[in-house]
């Protein structure tokens, strides 16, 4: 009897029922697509937003949580979500590997990046409150259906690696979150290297990297658009 293991691949047709498709973000300008392998979060990753949420900005080791590659959403429609009243926008620069490896050095950090995105953590914030209360892990408040609505990948080919810019979100044309890169508590590269550390990390993994101050909820009608200097924009629609 032959056996699929994990890291070896199988005929489609010795599975019990179909695989699912490979999760991936298209590559702007070039027709083809980066396959999405894991999809990582960095959290209150902007001293000012830590604040707002309640939490010492003061400089501590990073934490992280995840959402699933299916969670991925690219087509400008965000889906209310079941289960809650309160559902927040968060927008960050998404960081596309196209390498990896455990204890990676902080001075090679960089790489290992393909390119960079613009890209939205979705929250739902009162059941994300109901497990922080009860110590409980966040994938209800975080990890479900298009909770990650992301634009393009550009290549560090074309754009380099951003460090500065302005980071900002619009909902129905008012501005919400306002910040800068050079904002974040932990650069790039000090996110991979800490990262690689705790998790083999692999080519295809993605980190969304923290979001600024001014996040806040979303109800249907209302229109996102989220943008990074240098990495683009995307106009998102809540539905």
């Amino acid at each position: 009897m032959n056996m699929a293991t994990p890291g070896t691949t199988a005929d489609t047709a010795e599975f019990v029922i179909a695989p699912p498709p490979v999760p991936a973000l298209p590559v702007l300008g070039t027709g083809r697509l980066f396959p999405v392998h894991r999809v990582y979060c960095v959290g209150r990753n902007y001293a000012a937003h830590a604040v707002e949420m309640g939490h010492d900005p003061d400089r501590e080791p990073p934490f992280f949580f995840q959402k699933n590659p299916s969670n991925l959403r690219g087509d400008g429609r965000f889906p209310y979500p079941s289960a809650t009243s309160d559902v927040h926008h968060e927008v960050e620069l998404v960081v596309a590997l196209k390498s990896g490896g455990r204890d990676i050095p902080l001075e090679t950090a960089l790489d290992h990046v393909y390119g960079y995105a613009v890209g939205l953590d979705m929250t739902r914030r009162d059941l994300q409150g109901e497990a922080k209360k009860l110590g409980r892990p966040w994938e209800v408040g975080k990890a479900f259906e298009h909770s990650a609505p992301c634009g393009p990948i550009r290549t560090v080919a074309e754009i380099g690696h951003p460090a500065a810019g302005t980071v900002w979100l619009d909902v129905n044309g008012q501005r919400r979150q306002e910040g800068d890169l050079n904002q974040m508590i932990w650069k790039v590269p000090e996110m991979i290297s800490y990262l690689s550390g705790l998790f083999e990390l692999q080519p295809g993994d993605l980190i969304f990297s923290g979001t600024p101050a001014g996040v806040g909820a979303v109800v249907r009608g209302d229109e996102m658009v989220a943008h990074v200097d240098g990495v683009g924009e995307i106009r998102v629609a809540v539905v």
